[in-house]
C-alpha cells in the first residue's frame, strides 16, 4: 500500500513515516501545502493522511479540490484543531476520517488499515484476474492460462497498475511516481526495459502492454 503524507511538523512527519515503513508501507512525504495537493493529484496513492494548517494550501483547500476533480483517494485528516465544528468542516468537504493531536500512532495506523479496507476489493486483492492472466502480488507470480511465471519486484508492481484499470493510460511520470517514489531519477529507458522484458513473458496473455506515443503505456484486449 503507498501513502501520501502530507505534514510540516518534521518530527510528526519523521515518526509518522517510520511507523508506516516498519509495517513496509509504501511512504512519500510533503512538507506543504503545495507540494502535497501536486502529489495527491496524481492519483496513485492508497491514503492521504493530511494535515489541516499546512504552508501553501490548507489541508482543508486540499481535500476540496482533490473532492472537486473526482480524486476519491482516502484522506485522514491530521490536526490540533479539536472542535466539532472543526471536525465537522473537515467531513463535509470530502475528508474521510479525522485525528486530533497529539494521537496514538497505534490509533494511527488502525485508522488507516480501516481507510485501505474501504477501498474496492480490486484493489486491496492480494489476487488480481483480468482476462487469462492472474496476478499474485505478494508471491511476485503472474499465470498465463493457468501457466505461472515468476516476476521481479519492479516486474510485479508495473503489472499491478496495470491490471487494475486496464483501458487507463499512465504517464511515464505516474510509473515513475508509483513504482520507484518521485524523489527518485529514473531515466525513460527505465521503463522501456521492463515494458520490454513484460511483453515477452505476457506474449500469450489477452491483454497487451500497447504505448500511447509521447504519453505513456496502457493495457488493452487484444
Amino acid at each position: 500500500m503507498r501513502v501520501l503524507l502530507i505534514e510540516d511538523e518534521e518530527k510528526i512527519s519523521a515518526a509518522v513515516a517510520h511507523a508506516l515503513k516498519q509495517k513496509h508501507y509504501e511512504v512519500d512525504c510533503a512538507a506543504d501545502g503545495n507540494e502535497g495537493f501536486m502529489l495527491a493529484q496524481k492519483d496513485i496513492y492508497d491514503v492521504i493522511v493530511l494535515d489541516i494548517m499546512l504552508p501553501g494550501k490548507s489541508g482543508w483547500e486540499i481535500v476540496k479540490e482533490l473532492r472537486s476533480c473526482k480524486n476519491a483517494t482516502p484522506v485522514l485528516l491530521l490536526t490540533a484543531l479539536a472542535s466539532i465544528n472543526d471536525r465537522v468542516s473537515g467531513l463535509d468537504l470530502g475528508a474521510d476520517d479525522y485525528l486530533v493531536k497529539p494521537f496514538a500512532m497505534a490509533e494511527l495506523m488502525a485508522r488507516i488499515r480501516a481507510l485501505s479496507r474501504r477501498i474496492p476489493a480490486v484493489y486491496i486483492s492480494k489476487a488480481l484476474h483480468l482476462g487469462n492472466m492472474s496476478l499474485d502480488v505478494d508471491n511476485l507470480t503472474l499465470s498465463i492460462d493457468g501457466q505461472e511465471m515468476k516476476l521481479t519486484y519492479r516486474e510485479a508492481q508495473f503489472m499491478e497498475m496495470l491490471m487494475r484499470k486496464p483501458g487507463m493510460v499512465f504517464t511515464r511520470e505516474q510509473i515513475i511516481d508509483r513504482i520507484w517514489g518521485y524523489d527518485n531519477l529514473v531515466h525513460d529507458n527505465n521503463i522501456e526495459i521492463y515494458v520490454h522484458y513484460l511483453r515477452k513473458k505476457i506474449s500469450k496473455a489477452s491483454h497487451l502492454i500497447a504505448t500511447i506515443r509521447g504519453i505513456g503505456y496502457t493495457l488493452e484486449e487484444r
